[in-house]
């Protein structure tokens, strides 16, 4: 026994020492590593794929080991965004190719990058674009270009916007899992699949304004850029007139249908590079990189603060995919406290989720104001509990295309009491009291208890309408008229008084500073996530292979789907949370 207890600590006295040593070298490499920056060479094209951003923020943590491991690249689309407006004046920079970009960015984010593209030509250098296929979403991108090009064999998806929603009332009859809903208002169609076989009126009333107003948006963008009227892109749309690459071309919704190789021969002439000599390209990711570490620091004294608020509402610290009360809090505390900063802007992109955690932030921005302006800028999404964290703000900016509204809240409660039943399955309680028990989903829901939740939800709603009304400076019943759980689009939102002004981040930071009566300034990210060694594990290169791995495996679509069950699952308590997602492609 002692020889194998001598064997079992050498092996494991082996592999701290191998884990050591590999940790060491990377942290040393990462210490006195040398610069890593690409340079920029004379005569330079950016090629612009944002494959690999997904959100505004890259993130910033407190802890160096997490920053080392936590598997992002850095860089948010806020840096692209300021990496495109350095390149307008860049000497090396003479144009920007959007080559085949894939990216997962909403249309607001899109929105955002169209206006900074538009910005980059107005400065005399080009942007052309071209791809294989074109989904409608990375039309919308890549039709603000000079020159638009399709390959010959791709095709183009241009039809208009479409929304479907699957419901589950028989299946739950079938399998004998059933779900309990708790809801507050008739537009919270979260629930609605589990409670109908067939869609409302009320939402399908909902859904079909909200995709006619985001299209509105959308084709107005394209036509300003295509120079096509509204009217005749919309009959182009109706009758899939832009199906082929050639179809395309007739309805001048792309310049030139032609191969990748022809389109850089074309880049190559435009800057007049001869033989054959390639022409100088750097990527999206490098150059907003190199932007990033060599910026000149803004020597201004005061500040704006721009605390980034991301994800899913959950409880806890908080990431750059969620969004947590730790961090949060934290950083509107900091902001408030630190003398150099003069306002603060509250960049929002979330569909919702725990309405306490909602609340909590609520609060601390409550707190804030009173100190420092705030200023609400709306991403993607700023809906149920996105907007609950919105709405007390002294400003509140929004896309046209953006998600906001879903003021109501809900609680769903599985229940698998006739699933046992058929499997033989019997549970019993035993209590001391009338309603000491805890909710069981092996039992069958209690009305008391029902009430009580119900009880809950309404108390909720009603703060939550109340809060809304006292920011926004509205009536109870003028809220509420306008509540009940609806989505609205940003464009709608602004007539109904739920935002004040469209713009983007930059619109809000500049209101802000004007709020806070400044005009030299530079602006200070946040939050600083605070992580411990715990999560540095959780987010090695090598752990996180296993997403890959599934979405390999099953495809994207079937791993979105296993993603939304497991987001189910963690919700806890009354959700003031988005009615559905809504996927443009």
């Amino acid at each position: 026994m002692k020889f194998l207890g001598n064997v079992i600590a050498t092996v494991i006295g082996i592999f701290v020492f191998i884990m050591l040593f590999f940790f060491g070298v990377i942290l040393i490499g990462a210490i006195f590593g040398g610069d890593d920056s690409v340079s920029v060479k004379t005569d330079s094209v950016i090629e612009l794929n944002l494959k690999n951003i997904q959100n505004d923020y890259a993130g910033k943590f407190k802890d160096p080991w997490v920053t080392q491991f936590s598997g992002q690249n850095g860089i948010g689309l806020t840096d692209v965004i300021n990496a495109i407006e350095a390149a307008k004046t860049d000497d090396h920079i003479k144009g920007i190719s959007i080559l085949n970009d894939e990216s997962y960015l909403g249309l607001a984010q899109y929105k955002d990058l169209r206006n900074a593209l538009e910005s980059f030509k107005k400065s005399g250098k080009f942007v052309w674009a071209y791809a294989n296929t074109y989904s409608q979403k990375e039309y919308y991108l890549n039709s603000v270009a000079n020159v638009v090009y399709l390959n010959p064999v791709g095709d183009m998806d241009f039809k208009g916007l479409s929304s479907e929603v699957m419901f589950f009332k028989d299946f739950q009859e079938k399998s004998g899992i059933h779900m309990e809903v708790i809801r507050h208002g008739k537009y919270k169609s979260a629930v609605e699949p589990f409670l109908e076989n067939k869609m409302s009126e009320a939402n399908r009333e909902q859904i079909t304004a909200l995709l006619n107003s985001l299209w509105s948006t959308v084709i107005t963008d394209i036509s300003k850029s295509r120079n096509i009227p509204v009217n005749k892109l919309n009959e182009i749309a109706n009758g899939l007139l832009a199906r082929t690459p050639e179809m395309a071309k007739a309805q001048r919704l792309v310049d030139i249908v032609a191969y990748e190789d022809v389109y850089h021969n074309a880049i190559k002439k435009q800057l007049k590079v001869t033989g054959d000599d390639d022409y100088n390209k750097i990527s999206i990711t490098d150059y907003t990189q190199n932007n990033v570490t060599t910026a000149l620091a803004d020597t201004a004294s005061d500040q704006i603060a721009i605390i980034y608020a991301q994800g899913e509402i959950l409880s806890g610290e908080g990431d750059v995919t969620e969004i947590g009360e730790g961090s949060m809090r934290r950083s509107l505390q900091e902001a408030r406290e630190n003398d150099d900063v003069k306002a603060i802007v509250l960049r929002i992109d979330s569909p919702g989720g725990s309405a306490l955690t909602s609340d909590l932030i609520w609060r601390e921005i409550e707190i804030t104001k009173k100190v420092k302006p705030i200023v609400v800028s709306m991403g993607n999404y700023a809906a149920s509990g996105g907007y609950y964290i919105a709405c007390n703000a002294n400003k509140i900016f929004a896309e046209n295309n953006t998600i906001t509204g879903s003021i109501g809240v809900f609680g769903v409660l599985p229940n698998f009491t006739p699933l046992a039943n058929k499997l033989g399955v019997n549970t019993e309680q035993v209590k001391t009291h009338e309603n000491s028990a805890n909710y069981s989903p092996f039992v069958p829901v209690d009305e008391k208890f029902k009430a009580f939740t119900l009880e809950s939800v309404e108390h909720i709603y009603n703060t939550f309408v109340t809060h809304v009304a006292q920011g926004r400076k509205m009536t109870f019943a003028e809220v509420d008229a306008i509540a009940q759980g609806r989505v609205w689009s940003g464009s709608q939102a602004i007539k109904i008084g739920l935002v004040d002004k469209i713009g983007g981040l930059d619109d809000a930071v500049a209101e802000a500073a004007k709020i806070a009566k400044i005009k030299s300034y530079s602006t200070q990210n946040y939050p600083e996530y605070d992580k411990s060694l715990n999560d540095l594990f959780s987010n090695l290169p090598f752990a996180k292979s296993k997403e890959a791995f599934i979405k390999e495996e099953i495809g994207e679509e079937n791993y979105i789907l296993i993603e939304q069950i497991k987001r189910f699952q963690r919700q806890k308590g009354v959700q003031a949370m988005m009615p559905y997602g809504i996927n443009i492609k």
